[in-house]
């Protein structure tokens, strides 16, 4: 079952989210004056979560290199420098580029739910996909974000504004959770974290 607005507010109270926004926020103000910025907080059945500005990272290429998962090379990312402007705080992923960022909120996910991470449509309107990703019952930590820009122009992307969404599934109870099993990604920092086997 889709979780909606009452039980996520319920659960973030008890630690499931934070920092916790209990409502959606489109607007922002700052210095006495109001922006906009892609929303953010609850929803009627889900949450958006913003992208941190604490490290955005993208892929480069190295000739005669291969982007291996079982035995990843941190030297084919390449931090990106976060830009400020009127519009915000932002991290650019150039054309037909990879990028790996992370949440801003802490998950704490209740051992019957699985959570699923889907991308903005204001994003995917402007050609950046984000990689629909689990977050398995019992998981905890700070969620790294995976965006592929499919434009032929670079692409903004905001910090401390709304990403992608999470939706929260109600599952029979498990047998063995994330935590139970000690998974690879269990406790993630706010950092980028790479491939692992």
């Amino acid at each position: 079952m889709l979780k909606n607005d009452r039980w996520i507010y319920e659960q973030a109270q008890r630690g499931m989210i934070e920092p916790f926004q209990p409502e959606l926020v489109r607007t922002v103000n700052l210095a006495g004056q109001t922006r906009p910025v892609l929303s953010y907080g609850l929803s009627s059945y889900g949450y958006d979560i913003r992208l941190s500005p604490v490290e955005f990272k993208i892929f480069r290429h190295i000739p005669g290199t291969i982007v291996d998962p079982k035995r990843f090379n941190p030297k084919n990312l390449e931090s990106v420098d976060l830009h400020h402007d009127s519009e915000g705080d932002y991290f650019i992923i150039p054309a037909h580029s990879y990028g790996l960022g992370v949440a801003l909120e802490r998950l704490q996910i209740p051992d019957n739910i699985t959570v699923i991470c889907i991308g903005k449509s204001s994003y995917a309107r402007v050609g950046l996909i984000a990689n629909l990703t689990p977050a398995e019952a019992g998981w905890r930590g700070y969620l790294t974000l995976e965006f592929s820009n499919a434009s032929s122009a670079d692409c903004r992307v905001y910090a401390n504004e709304g990403v992608v969404q999470l939706l929260f599934l109600e599952g029979e109870p498990c047998e063995v959770t994330y935590a139970d099993r000690v998974g690879k990604y269990q406790d993630q920092p706010q950092q980028v974290v790479v491939a692992r086997v």
